[in-house]
């Protein structure tokens, strides 16, 4: 097995890239925003900072592990 293939059902964690499956509006977010976790408040708890292309962060929040999509940036086998 290989170190990708390890991450497929696993639930996101630090430094995962994920995108949001919810609006969050309190923090002016919406479905698909991307954002990296950086740390873990819970166990069911992660914050995200969301950033822009420069990289400059526009916001910080606290997300649901259930509410997040892991990103992936190498093709995985199905």
């Amino acid at each position: 097995m290989s170190a990708v293939s390890g991450k497929k059902n696993r639930t996101p964690t630090v430094l995962d890239v994920v995108a949001l499956l919810t609006n969050l509006p309190e923090n002016r977010l919406a479905r698909g925003n991307v954002g990296t976790i950086v740390e873990e408040l819970d166990n069911e708890t992660v914050l995200v900072e969301f950033s822009g292309d420069d990289g400059r962060p526009y916001a910080v929040a606290p997300c649901q592990r259930s509410e997040l999509l892991t990103l992936h940036y190498v093709p995985e086998a199905a």
